[in-house]
């Protein structure tokens, strides 16, 4: 199972879970959230961990130059981003010109779902998102801290591999382990492993890993 960690900021933290080896770390550039990087860690990161850049409602323009600043091999868009700017980063030439000439970016687009959420609205992203990640429908995009039902996963019927995400600690592992879902491919966790934002506790996203099947 995949293991995506977000919300990384401080060069020896980082250093410290890239020794563990996550699939993926996550790097939030949504500059009204806590773990906002303003000055992106000096730390190498082997190519095989993927490097993920969070947004929310920002400008492809923009996005594309971060991406291009840090060697970012996924965006995550957490906010209101249409099929159409989707579309945009993953695969637009225009937009693309210029730089990286061969460029191939991931694009991952997360949704915030609760009992109401309406997953026939995610057909339309398909073609253009590697991953989905379904988080926890709350007053911010993103970063509440909760779990969701996990029984209404049953509701998603597409072939995009997801992420869940939303509120998840150690203690969850178990119940992680239980769901059956063909496009249940890994963990996003954030909040539930940290000592304060953006400082992560190693030890429990150790134990966690170690845990999951």
């Amino acid at each position: 199972m995949k293991l995506k960690v977000c919300g990384m900021r401080e060069s020896a933290n980082l250093q410290s879970l890239i020794a563990l080896e996550p699939d993926f770390i996550g790097f939030i550039f949504y500059n009204k959230s806590k773990r906002f990087v303003s000055d992106f860690p000096q730390v190498e990161i082997p190519l095989y961990i993927k490097k993920v850049g969070v947004f929310v409602n920002e400008t492809a323009e923009n996005i594309l130059e971060i991406v291009k600043n840090h060697n970012l091999d996924y965006v995550q868009l957490h906010g209101d981003e249409t099929p159409a700017f989707c579309s945009k980063l993953a695969k637009n030439e225009e937009v693309n010109a210029g730089f990286l000439e061969s460029f191939q970016l991931g694009v991952i687009k997360a949704f915030s779902v609760d009992e109401d959420f309406d997953f026939s609205i995610i057909e339309e992203f398909e073609q253009y998102c590697d991953y989905f990640i379904f988080d926890t429908k709350g007053e911010n995009y993103g970063g509440n801290g909760v779990k969701f039902n996990w029984e209404i996963l049953k509701n998603y019927k597409g072939n995009t591999p997801f992420l869940l995400s939303g509120g998840i600690s150690k203690i969850d592992s178990i119940e992680i382990n239980k769901i059956n879902y063909k496009t249940f491919v890994g963990i996003d966790v954030n909040s539930g492993f940290e000592l304060k934002p953006g400082l992560k506790n190693i030890e429990d996203i150790k134990e966690f890993k170690q845990n999951l099947i």
